[in-house]
């Protein structure tokens, strides 16, 4: 067991290979073979893609709806610093033209 080795594959070659799988012109023995794994990696890639698609596309509208928000609390943020600014510069008799 000390000699096994345990290869870290980037995610661009997890997703290429899943998409050769869902393509089903090749076996996943073929496709193994090419890519230089195991049988039992590209099936769990493939699954792990269709399980996971939908979530390319929902997840950017989730982005978009955060970026909004954030947006929309820092323009609230500074709308009160500029009143409290204002505030002290009357406080401390500083008035601008």
């Amino acid at each position: 067991m000390d000699n096994l080795i345990t290869k870290t594959h980037p995610p661009a070659f997890k997703a290429k290979v899943a998409l050769e799988a869902i393509k089903e012109i090749e076996t996943a023995g073929q496709i193994a073979s090419r890519f230089q794994v195991h049988p039992t990696q590209v099936g769990f890639w493939k699954h792990n893609l269709l399980r996971r698609a939908s979530e390319l596309f929902s997840e950017k509208k989730k982005q978009i709806e955060d970026t909004g928000e954030l947006i929309e609390r820092l323009y609230m943020q500074i709308g009160k610093k500029e009143t409290e600014i204002e505030f002290l510069k009357k406080k401390v008799g500083y008035y601008s033209k």
